[in-house]
């Protein structure tokens, strides 16, 4: 019974709906109308989408299973070994920085626009550091293994990248003056359409959204951050709004006429768990071990990926700038 009643709880909680429920079944209908109730039920949206895109892909005979079952491993390992790492991240950074803060904002919409500005220019240093920094990028290369893109791709996460990701992003909002209450609702309306912007083909084909495509990220541009192609790598950092990409230069469109090839730079076995999870730190440790010198191991673990002691680097930015030189 308790097994039964843990794997009912674990089913619960992956679709979000346990607010959704405790509503219903108290009879308080007029709670979705609160900030609470609408909470709950948007939540349960991109796990229910994930759904539906599975059983799409069975009926376009694209289904995608070796992707789908990887990442569900990753979404049992990161529950049972990272579960509130960052919850604590993020109060810890909140208690130091708050009291430096360089302003005070409320939960008013004109300090709501200027705190989602804050938080996206926080998101974008987390991410280029992340894209930037060996160490890092073998946290954050575990989102990018998947060769298929859908919204399971949202679990796919090393379980220490959320902790490093907060940390950046916590507190650079606080130290800019966006109060907590605030934040935590910017988070929440940012990770659900951080999680949105990864659907795949199987459920929207066309993710550029018309003229939406000029003003905000899409699906569309986040397909471009995963993929692998020359032209894409290490492009569209953003999450919502494009404006620092834009600023940056690091901002890219989707070519129609390419096709997207996504995944790793490097050969990787995308059904492989230890692979997809593990692959990428342990290339970095053997860099590090067969580096000559103490100098060039710190250059392996601080430097981009693809930086070669030999001089021969294979980093992004050369090979998308051969790639441009060549057109």
């Amino acid at each position: 019974m308790d097994l039964l009643n843990n794997l009912w709880s674990e089913i619960v909680g992956f679709f979000g709906v346990r607010q959704f429920l405790e509503i219903l079944t108290q009879g308080e209908a007029e709670k979705f109308m609160t900030y609470e109730g609408i909470v709950a039920l948007i939540i349960p949206v991109i796990p229910l989408l994930i759904v539906l895109e599975l059983i799409l892909g069975f009926i376009y005979k694209k289904p995608q299973t070796k992707v789908y079952k990887v990442i569900f491993l990753i979404y049992l390992f990161n529950r049972i070994v990272g579960r509130f790492i960052a919850l604590g991240v993020v109060a810890f950074c909140i208690g130091v920085f708050q009291p430096l803060a360089l302003l005070q904002t409320s939960m008013t919409w004109y300090w709501f626009i200027y705190g989602y500005i804050a938080w996206e220019f926080a998101h974008f240093i987390y991410h280029f550091l992340a894209h930037k920094v060996r160490l890092l990028w073998c946290l954050h290369a575990t989102h990018h293994s998947p060769e298929e893109m859908n919204l399971s791709v949202t679990h796919a996460h090393f379980f220490l990248e959320a902790p490093y990701a907060d940390l950046i992003r916590t507190s650079i909002c606080i130290f800019l003056g966006v109060e907590p209450v605030l934040l935590f609702t910017i988070m929440f309306i940012d990770g659900t359409y951080g999680a949105f912007i990864h659907v795949g083909e199987n459920l929207i084909r066309d993710a550029r959204f018309g003229f939406l495509n000029k003003l905000m990220l899409t699906p569309s541009h986040h397909r471009v951050h995963h993929a692998s192609n020359p032209l894409y790598i290490d492009t569209n950092y953003c999450n919502l709004l494009n404006i620092w990409d834009r600023i940056f230069g690091t901002y890219q469109e989707e070519d129609p006429k390419m096709e997207i090839k996504y995944g790793l730079t490097r050969p990787i076995n995308s059904g492989n768990f230890i692979d997809v999870y593990f692959g990428e730190i342990i290339n970095l440790t053997k860099d590090v071990i067969h580096a000559p010198g103490f100098i060039n191991k710190l250059k392996y673990i601080f430097y981009p990926p693809g930086w070669s002691h030999t001089g021969e680097h294979k980093t992004a930015k050369r090979i998308r700038a051969a790639y441009l030189a060549s057109k």
